[in-house]
């Protein structure tokens, strides 16, 4: 397997349930990120499926994850020729740490949309774009080696101290060491970028409390596009909308998440 296929492994261990291993590569200063977590999950609901592809996955996020031995314990709620709906739980042995629902399907791979609007934002070329700074070894920050991010430079202005004033953060993404994008890879997509939030001048830890995000097609090989934005940010919360769109101009994925604002 492929770093990334073995650091979201799951293995059958009984009826619906499954041990995992959390990888330490996926931190973001100590807690792992939330689409890691998302992707182990949803290698254990699939494999409990007779179907292939995770196509809507509603995630509430109950406490940090942190690096070692997990569980993920599955329960169908409903099965039928085309979709599976699942119910799917990851824990830790400090507690749950996720838990979601699942539906599962199988996606024509050759399947042509019958209509799609374009992307929320224009990217400059790859050669126009920037990479974020290499982190500090005693950061913790681990999750930058696993994967290639060149933003939109406006995006990215909250580094120099010069934020556009606006949620929105919008990159090129795929992931290192030759893994190319699958379900799986876009389940960590949608929650790899920093938190749009940034962009307006906030900064600090934003945990995430609610995402739901969708497979609406299997994503090409190359780089994937991120563009993600915010409508509201008040009284300690914000939203967050991604859509992530692949090599060939589809769109492949979409995300929206309820998150606390971070405290610098």
């Amino acid at each position: 397997m492929s770093g990334f296929g073995e650091a979201t492994r799951a293995v059958r261990v009984g009826e619906g349930v499954y041990d995992v291993c959390l990888d330490e590569g996926y931190s973001i200063g100590g807690p792992l990120n939330g689409g890691y977590l998302m992707a182990v999950l949803l290698r254990a609901a699939v494999d409990a499926s007779p179907h292939e592809h995770p196509v809507s996955t509603s995630a509430q996020f109950l406490r940090a994850g942190r690096p070692g031995p997990a569980r993920v314990r599955v329960e169908q709620v409903k099965t039928g020729k085309t979709t599976t709906i699942s119910r799917a739980s990851l824990v830790s042995d400090d507690g749950p740490l996720l838990e979601t629902l699942v539906t599962t399907a199988t996606l024509d791979p050759h399947a042509e949309p019958v209509y799609t609007a374009g992307p929320a934002a224009e990217m400059p070329p790859h050669d126009e774009c920037l990479p974020l700074p290499e982190p500090k070894p005693e950061s913790g920050m681990t999750l930058n080696g696993q994967m290639e991010l060149l933003f939109d430079p406006p995006t990215v202005g909250w580094l120099g101290g010069e934020p556009t004033g606006r949620p929105e953060s919008r990159a090129y993404f795929r992931l290192r060491h030759g893994q190319e994008p699958d379900p799986f890879v876009l389940a960590l997509a949608v929650d790899a970028l920093p938190p749009v939030v940034f962009s307006a001048g906030l900064r600090g830890w934003a945990p995430t409390v609610e995402l739901t995000w969708h497979l609406r097609a299997l994503p090409a090989p190359g780089w994937l596009t991120v563009l993600a934005s915010g409508r509201l940010i008040g009284d300690g919360w914000f939203d967050e909308e991604a859509e992530v769109w692949d090599s060939r101009g589809r769109l492949v994925a979409q995300s929206r998440q309820l998150a606390r604002v971070g405290r610098g």
